[in-house]
């Protein structure tokens, strides 16, 4: 007789990267208030740290 497989836990998706564990940030310049150019620059999210996982 086979042995039976566990299933994975199934694991929500961070709400604020999509699971992709990355964001997109715009890029400021300047002294002080920094004015915002039209460049981006991906960053680690916050809420999952990269994991692409919800923690709550």
């Amino acid at each position: 007789m086979a042995a039976r497989k566990t299933a994975k836990p199934q694991v929500k998706e961070c709400p604020d990267c999509d699971g992709k564990g990355e964001i997109t940030e715009t890029v400021r310049v300047g002294t002080r208030k920094g004015r915002a150019t039209d460049h981006r620059q991906s960053a680690m999210c916050g809420s999952c740290w990269g994991s692409g996982e919800a923690t709550n």
